[in-house]
């Protein structure tokens, strides 16, 4: 198989590369009674970092866990329902009485326990409809974590989601919650910088100074040229380390992207991949993508594309709201870059990091650079 994967699902530690440390790290929070809050870029490689953390033999063996991703959910009944799920999920291989375990410690959740016509044994298919008192569900089910023979873990992917929820005081519910836990850990990972230091950092928010801060960076060039050029060495290949340096320098090490073109790469069988062959790579990513990339673009405003042109120019952009910018990039006004860039901010469309903004889909940002800044 193609060793760099890039669907985010984790395979094994042989795909996997690096983050010892940063594993090293978390299994002492969990070993020592610590939750972990855990903060990086959108496609840094958190989630895989957590799945890899989970299934070191330490952990696996002696610990229950569950991983739930919040990205895609708008209230507390849609975790509430993601966590039971997972939860009877990962359980099913104890059998039955894990199910029944769990409906008697989590009362509000049994219309969700029903007969299998062709088997006769219990089954657990909860939907939304059947939630219908969630703040109850979710003590219910930190209860029930507390009551398992074995310790568990909790890693909550994207946990600042929660920070929108329609329902009132739903952190500080959760946090109350989780102090009670003594048997329970909690990982909660989130790509949101600012909002995620908000909600950890700020006196006034409930979560405030609750957790272990780790914050995931770009992994070392030298590990992940080695880890790269093995996986070809493997497969009879030659990975040139020029090829590795452009392409690593190109992407600031941001895992995701680093992956994908070597992903690319090693599917083009060339038996040398040199700097030639990774910008040729590079190219087709950026064109296979036109076609998206054309109709994102078009649905923003003039004022919009004229910012996105402007900081994709540079590549990370400072003080874009300055005088000075708008001059130098022939834009409108200071007040109409900063609703521009409040919009596209919101919409995750650009990202800020130490007071400096990029567009977050770096071959979004190539492919407008190529289209439009030349002709600027």
């Amino acid at each position: 198989m193609n060793p760099f994967i890039i669907t985010g699902e984790y395979i094994s530690c042989e795909y996997f590369c690096d983050r010892e440390s940063e594993t090293s790290i978390i299994e002492s929070n969990v070993v020592n009674g610590r939750n972990t809050v855990l903060i990086s870029s959108r496609r840094m490689g958190k989630t895989g970092l957590i799945s890899h953390f989970l299934s070191q033999p330490g952990i696996n063996t002696q610990y229950r866990s569950f991983l739930i991703d919040l990205y895609s959910t708008n209230s507390l009944q849609e975790m509430v329902m993601m966590l039971s799920r997972e939860i009877i999920r990962k359980s099913k291989t104890t059998g039955e009485r894990v199910l029944e375990s769990f409906v008697s410690v989590v009362k509000s959740l049994r219309p969700g326990v029903k007969m299998d016509p062709v088997t006769g044994q219990l089954v657990f298919d909860l939907s939304l409809g059947e939630i219908s008192h969630p703040v109850d569900s979710i003590e219910e089910i930190f209860e029930y974590l507390e009551t398992t023979p074995q310790p568990c873990i909790v890693a909550i992917d994207e946990f600042q989601q929660i920070a929108d929820y329609p329902e009132k005081n739903t952190l500080a519910l959760l946090r109350t919650y989780v102090q009670r836990c003594r048997k329970t850990s909690f990982i909660f990972a989130g790509s949101k910088r600012r909002m995620m230091e908000k909600l950890f950092n700020s006196p006034s928010e409930p979560f405030y100074q609750s957790c272990v801060p780790l914050y995931l960076e770009a992994i070392d060039k030298n590990v992940y040229f080695k880890f790269a050029e093995t996986h070809f060495r493997n497969a009879g290949r030659i990975l040139t380390e020029e090829c590795f340096d452009e392409l690593y320098r190109t992407f600031d090490g941001h895992t995701w992207y680093v992956q994908r073109i070597l992903n690319e790469m090693y599917a083009s069988n060339e038996s040398v991949l040199t700097l030639e062959q990774y910008r040729k790579t590079l190219k087709y990513v950026i064109k296979i993508g036109e076609k998206a990339f054309e109709e994102q673009f078009r649905t923003y405003s003039n004022s919009q594309k004229q910012l996105l042109v402007a900081i994709a120019k540079e590549g990370k952009a400072s003080a874009i709201t300055s005088i000075a910018f708008a001059r130098k990039h022939a834009l409108t006004s200071p007040s109409t870059v900063q609703s521009s860039a409040r919009v596209l901010y919101e919409a995750e469309v650009i990202t800020r990091e130490k007071d400096r903004y990029y567009i977050s889909n770096r071959l979004f940002s190539m492919w407008i650079r190529d289209h439009y800044c030349a002709i600027l």
